[in-house]
């Protein structure tokens, strides 16, 4: 059996106990709040109270935007500075736009993902193309969808037959587009040509 006294470090007494928790709290809580928003957590080293320099950066970023939007501006920025082909989904607007360094080649009105199955954000790339292939989930599947380029999992460029409403979201959360402009996307881009998808 061990006792307090026989410890290297004896716990705390009960008067300090308190101001413990209270740091241990203080910094969770700061280590949440840079989470929420994006940052890197602060180290604050042995259990020391913070200065108030080190607890200025996590408040005043939640002024800031998100790391992942300045992430995708950034990557959007570079793919604009090289000659790289690259393709540029934006949610809002429900536009692909095809470019070639900062020169735009093709624009086409597409349908993302609904908010039941949004189309997610990021910075990806294609990593494989079939001229053909069947789609299936919950409650649907497609045979033979012309013109697939997966760039995420299961989440792609294709062509789509189905219905002629782009402009509006209406996919499981791949890019719908007209079989007309999926055929000329198809054979522009490669495996591993970027696609930046953003809102």
């Amino acid at each position: 059996m061990t006792y307090a006294t026989d410890l290297p470090n004896p716990p705390p007494t009960p008067s300090s106990t308190s101001n413990v928790w209270s740091r241990r709290l203080f910094r969770t809580s700061l280590a949440i709040a840079a989470a929420l928003v994006g940052w890197t957590p602060l180290n604050f080293g042995p259990m020391t109270p913070p200065s108030s320099e080190a607890i200025a950066a996590p408040i005043d970023a939640v002024e800031g935007p998100p790391r992942v939007a300045q992430w995708i501006d950034n990557e959007i920025y570079a793919l604009r500075q090289s000659q790289r082909r690259w393709i540029e989904i934006n949610l809002t607007d429900q536009r692909l736009i095809a470019w070639e360094g900062d020169h735009p080649v093709y624009a086409v009105f597409v349908s993302t993902g609904t908010y039941a199955t949004p189309t997610p954000t990021g910075v990806y790339e294609i990593y494989v193309k079939y001229p053909e292939a069947p789609m299936s989930g919950p409650g649907y599947h497609i045979p033979d969808v012309p013109y697939v380029m997966y760039y995420d999992g299961n989440y792609g460029i294709h062509g789509a037959y189905w219905h002629n409403n782009f402009g509006t979201p209406m996919s499981r959360g791949c890019t719908n587009v007209a079989l007309d402009h999926a055929a000329w996307l198809y054979s522009w881009a490669s495996v591993g040509t970027p696609v930046v998808v953003r809102r």
